[in-house]
């Protein structure tokens, strides 16, 4: 799904967003009347003084506790906010599936968990959001250089280099600052990209909606340095010979870059065991698909350091008294 506005770059033909100043691939400075400008706007929204996240304003349904955190929240107006949701992703998880997801989630934790975790929790709340998100698709070519155990005869390591072009299909990177990176990790994958469209009726009045805060050049940098975590990864994998790699470094460069501005459902679910509130986070579109805290039991943790030291001197008194 291209942006609204979306014309091409003179020099390379790269797509270029409404707000561009410069080409993301060859950095050529955008012209006058090239691409539509953002218009300044002044845009009030909820900001939580706990985690910073930033929910869309509307006086007849928020209240005045992150959906995030629960932590208070105030109004706050932003000037020109330069990154806009362009499509949303629907809720087709219930919230009863939510619910009793998050009894399967704690109940599949393990041994060392409370043993009375799954029956003790209590709910406190569960609220639907969608938190936002950059999806893209990119090109790029990356030049690496490593040692590697690959071709080393007598030394333990060999210097290797090469180049390899990659594609990246709609890859993910968190723009949101409620959830935290691990949970948007873990909940990434369980969504159904291709089931984006505009805004659905009533957005916002039965969900809270979650607003893009950063500035266009701030989200390219985040969305540049996504791209060459994952690249150097997928060539350490699958591009450099031997088992064993070290001072392994790469250099990407882009040849195509085309991004989402997304709204992904999900619901978070606050819950109280013996006077401790912890949060849980399930996929909207995948109700298996849980992150969230829980509590661990010090005594069964206690018992297995326990277990492991008596396990230990046991094997040294056989070795002494074999000695």
């Amino acid at each position: 799904m291209e942006a609204p506005h979306q014309t091409s770059c003179q020099r390379c033909r790269s797509p270029l967003e409404r707000g561009d100043l410069r080409c993301a691939i060859c950095g050529q400075v955008v012209p006058a009347g090239a691409v539509e400008a953002r218009e300044a706007a002044e845009v009030e929204v909820l900001r939580c003084e706990g985690c910073g996240a930033a929910a869309s304003f509307d006086a007849r349904t928020q209240g005045l506790s992150c959906p995030f955190c629960d932590s208070v929240m105030h109004l706050e107006s932003i000037e020109d906010p330069m990154e806009q949701t362009q499509a949303w992703l629907p809720f087709t998880a219930e919230a009863g599936e939510a619910r009793q997801a998050l009894g399967r989630w704690l109940s599949g934790l393990g041994w060392f968990r409370p043993a009375d975790l799954t029956p003790s929790a209590r709910l406190e709340s569960l609220r639907p959001l969608w938190w936002v998100g950059w999806a893209f698709d990119a090109r790029a070519r990356i030049s690496w250089t490593a040692d590697s155990n690959a071709g080393s005869r007598r030394s333990d390591w060999a210097p290797h280099s090469g180049q390899v072009e990659l594609a990246f299909d709609d890859l993910l990177v968190s723009a949101s600052r409620g959830l935290t990176d691990r949970e948007t990790a873990r909940l990434g994958g369980h969504y159904d990209l291709a089931s984006a469209r505009p805004a659905p009726e009533g957005a916002g009045e039965e969900a809270t909606v979650e607003q893009f805060d950063v500035q266009r050049s701030q989200a390219r940098a985040r969305i540049l340095a996504a791209i060459e975590r994952v690249a150097a990864a997928r060539v350490e994998a699958d591009c450099m010979p031997g088992t064993r790699h070290r001072k392994v470094k790469t250099a990407t460069l882009l040849e195509g870059l085309s991004t989402r501005r997304l709204a992904f459902p999900a619901y978070v679910l606050a819950y109280r065991y013996k006077d401790e509130l912890y949060r849980a986070v399930v996929c909207g579109q995948d109700a298996s698909c849980v992150e969230g805290s829980a509590p661990y039991s010090i005594a069964r943790i206690a018992l297995a350091v326990l277990l492991g030291l008596t396990v230990i001197a046991a094997v040294l008194l056989v070795l002494a008294v074999a000695l």
